[in-house]
């Protein structure tokens, strides 16, 4: 099938045989080059979605990756994703690392440097505390997605995922869960 650029030269489309050959052996060599895995293709036969309540103290980070994996292994699902959700705008998800809490404290440290109380924001009619938290939750975001694969979520050695509770008391926070994979057979 063909069909005509700007200046009427025939062009290929999607579904020429030869454009797509082309286009597949293109594909190995660059998978070759660029170190890529073989490809895992995967039809969910696993949607399953649940919402976890936190309690949060105030501002920190709440290591959620245990909740996260016994939603997994509760849903049955091996190969796929999951996603999370935060219902909430002044508080944030992020994968961080997990070994040294330094690195939590410098974070807290460095979000308050970049959404600080003291700004003279407008919108204050929640506490001082609440535009900040609405700014480092903008900086940080509501959603993440994490592979799974065997079962288990695909993070690195380090890596930790957290609820970041950006206001000064806290309070119930709401995480919606959703797993779309493969059923553990």
């Amino acid at each position: 099938m063909e069909a005509a650029g700007r200046n009427g030269a025939a062009l290929a489309t999607r579904d020429d045989p030869d454009l797509r050959s082309s286009l597949d052996r293109l594909a190995v060599n660059r998978s070759e080059i660029l170190g890529l895995s073989p490809i895992t293709t995967v039809t969910p036969d696993v949607i399953a979605s649940a919402e976890l309540k936190v309690e949060t103290p105030g501002e920190g980070f709440l290591d959620i990756t245990a909740d996260i994996e016994q939603f997994i292994l509760a849903a049955e699902a091996r190969n796929g994703a999951v996603t999370l959700f935060l219902r909430h705008t002044s508080a944030s998800l992020t994968i961080q690392e997990n070994a040294d809490p330094d690195v939590l404290r410098d974070l807290i440290s460095a979000l308050r440097h970049l959404a600080p109380r003291d700004f003279g924001w407008i919108h204050d009619s929640e506490g001082p505390d609440d535009m900040p938290a609405h700014i480092k939750s903008a900086l940080t975001g509501s959603s993440l997605t994490i592979p799974v694969s065997g079962g288990s979520l695909a993070l690195g050695t380090w890596q930790g995922i957290y609820l970041c509770e950006h206001r000064d008391d806290g309070g119930a926070r709401r995480v919606v869960f959703t797993a779309f994979g493969e059923e553990r057979g």
